[in-house]
């Protein structure tokens, strides 16, 4: 009962979401350090096209990618959070990622209902697929999910590990 009660509302949500309104969901009034400067910092090196196996790609392109954090309630990309979504952009239309597929996978605190949490983690996701779109990366390479609050990374009951749960993280596929 409780897994169709889910699938419904996630249903709904995402009919919710086919159906809003185009709207920028991305906060530009504070960014901060340049691409290259991340990327540099995280050992990315574009253009890389030798890999001794699909592993070993995926877990390169997965290296470069940074995690994009969300305010409380919220699933408008923050403004400090820009220039991750630029480096994620820049990687993911690098050569390395070139046969890949992306899963944007949308992530909440604890709290709020399960039916709340999944569709505020779809918004999420669809937020940052929207800004990689408009970065250039293919809409045909990237698989949206929402996890809700099913897949803590912190389960403390802190402010700051409700904060560390309250983002969108990146699985390359093949």
């Amino acid at each position: 009962m409780k897994k169709s009660l889910v699938f419904g509302s996630l249903l709904v949500a995402l009919l919710m979401v086919g159906c809003s309104q185009k709207s920028s969901n991305v906060d530009t009034s504070n960014t901060q350090d340049s691409v290259a400067e991340q990327s540099i910092s995280q050992g990315f090196v574009s253009g890389r096209d030798n890999f001794v196996n699909l592993e070993e790609r995926i877990q390169y392109v997965e290296g470069g990618l940074q995690n994009i954090f969300f305010d409380f309630d919220q699933f408008v990309i923050r403004g400090d959070m820009q220039s991750a979504v630029d480096n994620d952009a820049n990687v993911l239309k690098d050569i390395s990622a070139a046969p890949l597929n992306v899963r944007v996978e949308g992530n909440t605190d604890e709290w709020g209902t399960d039916e709340y949490n999944y569709a505020l983690g779809l918004k999420r996701a669809v937020a940052v697929k929207d800004a990689l779109v408009s970065k250039g990366v293919s809409e045909s390479k990237i698989v949206l999910v929402s996890y809700g609050e099913s897949k803590p990374t912190c389960t403390e009951k802190t402010r700051e590990c409700w904060a560390e749960n309250r983002k969108v993280t990146f699985k390359m596929l093949p």
